[in-house]
């Protein structure tokens, strides 16, 4: 390793030898990797001997915070021993990281190029205006996204969700106006209620939330708004027996929307 790296590890001398201040960190970084390799085969050990399992789940942010919580909530209740690796990202990187084998099981946007996955029918996400009561263009029912464009947005502080509509406008050759950024819909719904902006999120948050602020729903016109949720996998026969588990699940509890009612 001296010869290696071209510095000098040990000091030799009659009485034995002694580390170098380089010997020193060598010293300390290999503890530290010995440390991790017994905790890795801690970690390990338990998936081999059959006790616990991991499953590698990517969603875009709709499934994510609107229809996952309820649906795997009780699923992971019966399982305790599956853990579920849960990312959130954008429709089509989880078609690419299905394909390469970076995650079992995708939910994503049936929009975006999927080719051979395997693809399942999950959800219908749509997009809604939020905006406070008193705003102009709650006098309508629907509305299009290009009509929108000379407003004051309230939006997500980042997210797969938030970078698709944004991408809207670029394709649009315009640019949302943003008031602020915040980390949840019911914040987005609360600015909006309260006349800081128009913001756009899935109706059932929008649902949800208008129960306790002053918004109105408006729905969009724009196909890109009405998206059909997937699940998709790469080859179901290899799915592993916890991850099928999970997929066979998901695919049979695809959660119902109701009419949208912007009152």
């Amino acid at each position: 390793m001296e010869a290696a790296g071209e510095v000098t590890l040990l000091i030799r001398g009659r009485r034995g030898i002694a580390l170098t201040e380089a010997g020193e960190i060598l010293a300390h970084h290999a503890r530290t990797i010995l440390h991790q390799m017994a905790q890795m085969r801690g970690d390990i050990g338990q998936y081999a001997k059959g006790l616990r399992a991991s499953v590698r789940v990517f969603a875009n942010t709709a499934a994510i915070t609107e229809f996952l919580p309820e649906i795997l909530a009780p699923w992971m209740a019966a399982h305790p021993q599956i853990d579920v690796d849960l990312k959130e990202r954008g429709s089509s990187e989880i078609a690419r990281s299905v394909s390469a084998g970076f995650a079992e099981i995708g939910i994503l946007s049936s929009a975006v190029d999927t080719g051979d996955l395997i693809m399942r029918h999950f959800a219908i996400d749509r997009l809604v205006i939020v905006a406070s009561r008193e705003h102009p263009l709650t006098a309508n029912r629907t509305v299009r996204f290009a009509d929108l464009l000379g407003d004051q947005f309230i939006g997500m502080a980042g997210g797969a969700l938030q970078d698709h509509i944004e991408d809207q406008a670029s394709r649009l050759g315009s640019k949302m106006k943003m008031r602020v950024r915040l980390g949840s819909f019911q914040g987005i719904c609360r600015m909006a209620g309260a006349g800081a902006g128009v913001g756009i999120i899935p109706e059932s948050a929008a649902r949800r939330c208008q129960r306790s602020t002053q918004i109105k729903l408006v729905r969009l016109l724009d196909e890109w708004a009405t998206r059909r949720l997937s699940l998709c996998a790469r080859d179901e026969s290899d799915l592993t027996a916890s991850a099928k588990a999970l997929y066979d699940h998901l695919s049979q509890r695809v959660p119902q929307h109701p009419e949208l009612d912007p009152s």
